[in-house]
């Protein structure tokens, strides 16, 4: 699995069993190992890469331990803290990176509770560790353009240099953006202040300030939706690979008939759960083929997965439209099969027969 899949499917894990999760070593051995494991590269039994329950004797603290020394060529780089799942982290959390930093030669912190990796380093004083983070990242709300400064940090291509001279950008660029997505959610004065002056001519009083209060939440939200929907717009009209006579004039491809005003109707709402699934399906299949030629595509009652954008060669259906969710797949005859689903992160369940679909396209090919 490529380096982004494997961050997804441990989204998923941690979504899955995150209600089960409640205590600080169940978020080790459920959450934390698997990350330092699958998305780091570091083999956790391995005490030559990776040291539990790390000792340096700090000043008058003697014995103090912390949760992970990870090792890279013989020296100590990585220090990781972990907290309980589900407590939001804190930088009090923090006391005990804050010594072991200073005594080690790790350039690179973690605080962690398992679903979200704080990522701290020594920007502002040598050997010091930074107060905030220059990285976070969140398994269940991941910023895929933090993917490649994480992968720097894995053991196959660990790019210390690399790392240390991008945190200071993306130190900065991330609370910004974490600032303005609070904004968006819960409005402070001084951003009702700013777009208010801008189109409000009189006096900014009180009585104006809590009318632009709703205004301004409103306007933002609907700026926000309006950019998601025109990216979707985009990539749902853009040309595909495919430009077979087979994509052109679909025909049935299921027990149930698939009416071709189906899946071209205008006016489609396509949700972010759609788009998950979606992504998931791509995720797994592309084991198989380029996930390039994995195409989605909205329908009225449906929102299909295809490969080539052909409608002969359905790989899933996403039925998300109604109080029951089913994952369709398809046999070898391109009947479908809908399976029950409470979740979304459930299709990686059905793995195995997405991909056998796949395979029974490019072996007829």
């Amino acid at each position: 699995m490529e380096f982004s899949e494997r961050l997804t499917a441990l989204a998923a894990k941690v979504r899955q069993q995150r209600g089960q999760i409640e205590t600080e070593e169940a978020t080790k051995n459920a959450f934390v190992m698997p990350f330092i494991s699958t998305i780091l590269g570091y083999d956790v039994f391995n005490p030559l890469e990776v040291v539990p329950e790390f000792t340096a004797d700090v000043g008058v603290k003697k014995g103090e331990k912390i949760d992970y020394a990870v090792i890279h060529d013989g020296v100590v780089q990585i220090l990781i803290e972990c907290k309980k799942s589900k407590e939001p982290l804190r930088i009090e959390h923090a006391s005990q990176l804050f010594r072991y930093f200073a005594v080690t030669k790790a350039r690179i912190a973690v605080l962690t509770n398992g679903e979200v990796y704080e990522f701290f380093t020594d920007l502002d004083a040598p050997n010091r560790m930074d107060a905030k983070p220059f990285l976070v990242l969140d398994l269940n709300d991941i910023d895929e353009s933090l993917i490649p400064e994480l992968m720097k940090l894995s053991r196959d291509v660990f790019d210390l240099d690399s790392i240390i001279s991008a945190a200071g950008e993306l130190k900065y660029i991330g609370q910004i953006k974490r600032t303005i997505g609070s904004q968006f959610k819960e409005p402070e004065d001084d951003w009702i202040k700013f777009f208010t002056t801008r189109v409000y001519d009189g006096p900014y009083t009180q009585k104006v300030r809590e009318q632009f209060t709703g205004l301004v939440t409103k306007a933002t939200k609907q700026f926000l939706s309006d950019q998601v929907n025109e990216r979707l717009k985009t990539a749902l009209s853009a040309p595909n690979a495919s430009t077979s006579s087979d994509a052109e004039t679909p025909a049935p491809v299921t027990s149930e008939e698939a009416v071709e005003k189906d899946l071209f109707e205008t006016g489609l709402e396509t949700t972010l759960e759609e788009l998950e699934g979606y992504q998931i399906v791509r995720a797994i299949v592309c084991s198989d083929v380029s996930p390039t030629r994995v195409v989605k595509r909205d329908a009225k009652s449906y929102f299909a997965v295809l490969l080539d954008d052909n409608n002969r060669k359905p790989i899933a259906r996403l039925h998300f439209n109604r109080g029951q969710k089913y994952l369709g797949v398809f046999d070898e005859s391109k009947a479908e099969t809908r399976i029950p689903v409470s979740a979304v992160h459930e299709i990686y369940e059905h793995a195995d027969k997405l991909r056998a679909s796949v395979r029974g396209y490019l072996e007829a090919a």
